[in-house]
């Protein structure tokens, strides 16, 4: 199977296996909005890459009821299921692509991404940061809550490890685990020294690394300008 595959085959069960699967589910995602540089009455436009469910979008939504927008993801049963999640909502557009070989739609001034980028080639990475400083608004900011490989094989092996004992404690069944697992297998994480750097070679300032639980990252730069 293909990573669209892979994902469309997960997609009703996405939401809460991804609470499960990730250690520090809360802090993880609750960090990527509070960065976010908006006041919550202030109305921004922003792009959720590989948005899948929605998940990170409604996040955002909660805090930020004034904003607009651009879900975006390779899997049709994955937004399908963003579809659902906000009918109603005149401020979300939906986009099935894939982003590594597609022109990213229309300009904003967020850019987000969860759990999704590390699907690419580290050389797909880097032009994918080209790309969201594209699209971006001088002052405009991309925030990523992201996987990271391991510094070192010792450091890697501790992640996954740690990773794996975590997994052992959440209850799911083993078919549910061997889904999961099935969409690991299509990881390939860079470490977070080479994603910061991709960031700053892309053009972004400011970037900075604002939290870390082993192997789960949220990073972010901003598009110089106002």
């Amino acid at each position: 199977m293909n990573i669209r595959e892979i994902f469309d085959a997960g997609a009703v069960q996405y939401d809460l296996h991804r609470r499960k699967v990730i250690p520090c589910f809360d802090d993880f995602y609750k960090t990527a909005v509070e960065l976010i540089p908006f006041g919550p009455g202030e109305s921004f436009s922003f792009l959720d890459l590989g948005a899948g469910t929605g998940l990170l979008t409604a996040l955002i939504f909660n805090v930020f009821p004034r904003a607009r927008a651009s879900v975006l993801d390779i899997s049709e049963k994955m937004l399908a299921r963003a579809r659902h999640r906000f009918s109603g909502n005149p401020d979300v557009g939906f986009f099935v692509m894939d982003y590594a070989e597609n022109p990213l739609p229309g300009i904003h001034d967020l850019v987000v991404s969860a759990m999704s980028i590390h699907h690419l080639s580290d050389a797909g990475k880097k032009h994918l940061m080209k790309k969201i400083h594209q699209v971006l608004r001088p002052g405009g900011m991309f925030i990523h809550a992201e996987l990271a490989k391991g510094a070192t094989d010792a450091t890697e092996k501790i992640y996954q490890q740690h990773w794996a004992g975590h997994l052992e404690q959440t209850g799911l069944s083993a078919g549910q685990l061997a889904v999961i697992q099935e969409r690991m297998s299509c990881d390939r994480p860079a470490t977070l020294d080479n994603q910061l750097m991709w960031l700053r070679q892309a053009g972004f300032t400011d970037v900075d690394c604002f939290y870390k639980y082993y192997n789960f990252v949220v990073y972010a730069g901003k598009k110089p300008g106002k």
